[in-house]
């Protein structure tokens, strides 16, 4: 059963910052709880002693390691989601954020809607669309299991960010027919990146890296160039 509360780890070597961020979500969320880390180690060590945390909100450019070495961390043990705070509009930072595992990507100085909307579109992804029961999707070696949100080739359970699942979920739900990319990219990330299509670019290239035998030659996972994606659908009955 999804959690009506949420937890929320701040890593931002900026107090002023942090504060921010937790009155921010705090006053929208009274339930929530906003815990703020200062460094880069001190978020590392919080997030290795305690589980429980739902998503993080990691500053880029720390004065002990960078955003980008925090993420390869993070990514090493766990799967929860991450939002890249930065003041730098680069998208050569964006692309090499989301390549290393971020979920998404927030150039301070933002507003409170926009941070909100943005924490609220992850959340989205993690609860899914679960009926009562669903049955697994299943073709040839793939296999997604909507119920538990778990996704297995071979008979082998394949790890996915919620962001990559919630991609595979939609393309799962319209299995055989072209997603568009606007598509995608509204029901994933939201109205913020309907215009950046790199996004989605970085996450169909980790998901058939994850569930393709020979990538570059996807079996599963399809590109119709100029308008969207689509996933093999399983064969009639």
């Amino acid at each position: 059963m999804e959690k009506m509360t949420k937890k929320i780890l701040v890593i931002d070597d900026e107090p002023d910052i942090s504060r921010a961020i937790r009155l921010t979500i705090t006053i929208q969320e009274p339930n929530w709880e906003v815990v703020e880390a200062n460094s880069a180690k001190d978020g590392l060590k919080k997030l290795l002693e305690d589980e429980s945390f739902d998503l993080v909100l990691l500053d880029l450019v720390m004065p002990d390691m960078s955003g980008f070495d925090v993420l390869k961390k993070i990514r090493s043990f766990s799967d929860i989601p991450v939002i890249m705070l930065t003041v730098r509009d680069d998208e050569l930072d964006k692309v090499h954020g989301l390549e290393l595992g971020a979920d998404d990507y927030i150039v301070k100085p933002f507003g409170h809607l926009e941070l909100m909307a943005r924490i609220r579109s992850i959340f989205r992804r993690v609860s899914g669309e679960v009926k009562e029961y669903e049955k697994p999707f299943i073709v040839d070696d793939l296999m997604i299991d909507f119920n538990k949100r778990k996704v297995f080739v071979d008979n082998k359970e394949i790890s996915l960010t919620a962001t990559e699942y919630k991609v595979l979920e939609i393309l799962a739900r319209n299995a055989g027919r072209i997603v568009e990319k606007n598509t995608l990219l509204s029901r994933v990330w939201g109205t913020y990146e309907v215009d950046n299509p790199d996004y989605l670019k970085i996450y169909i290239h980790r998901l058939r890296s994850k569930i393709e035998k020979d990538p570059k030659n996807p079996k599963y996972l399809h590109t119709e160039r100029g308008i969207g994606y689509w996933l093999l659908a399983p064969p009639k009955k």
